[in-house]
């Protein structure tokens, strides 16, 4: 069995699910910080040089009962169907794991200013990974978030 272990907390502009922009076309602009504990300062060694970083993190604020079955299909806002949950970004998920992919703006000790966060002030960090991808964004897929915007149009 995992048992996380946060490594900081994200310091963002979002007190509440209700303020984070959700659905087609919402844009993941917010300024926000993620302090890293100081016993995790050393991991963060030429992370200044990459200009993107994945972010996990845990839905600490999400529900936690046990999934039923009716529970592993989501209604996203971006569309009106129902989709598997590991179809769509939902909290409610077997593993309350997030993952946002920010810009770094700048590194100030433990302190890594960031742009892009769609977290709650306070979240939990588990961990963090440089931003990698060999994959031409002509060969990527959008799946059914490319039909419900098409739908839109």
């Amino acid at each position: 069995m995992f048992t996380s272990q946060p490594i900081g907390f994200v310091r963002s502009p979002y007190t509440d699910t209700g303020q984070i922009p959700k659905g087609l076309g919402a844009k993941h602009e917010a300024d926000g910080v993620l302090k890293i504990l100081p016993e995790f300062e050393p991991g963060l060694t030429d992370i200044e040089g990459f200009s993107h970083l994945i972010v996990i993190w845990e839905f600490d604020r999400a529900p936690r009962e046990e999934l039923r079955g009716k529970d592993l299909l989501a209604s996203p806002p971006s569309d009106n169907r129902q989709h598997g949950v590991f179809a769509t970004r939902s909290p409610r998920r077997p593993n309350p794991i997030g993952l946002t992919t920010v810009e770094l703006l700048a590194r100030e000790g433990i302190d890594l200013h960031v742009r892009g966060v769609n977290m709650l002030d306070g979240t939990p960090i588990l961990d963090i990974k440089p931003y990698l991808s060999s994959i031409p964004s002509e060969k990527l897929r959008r799946g059914w978030l490319a039909e419900a915007e098409a739908r839109q149009k």
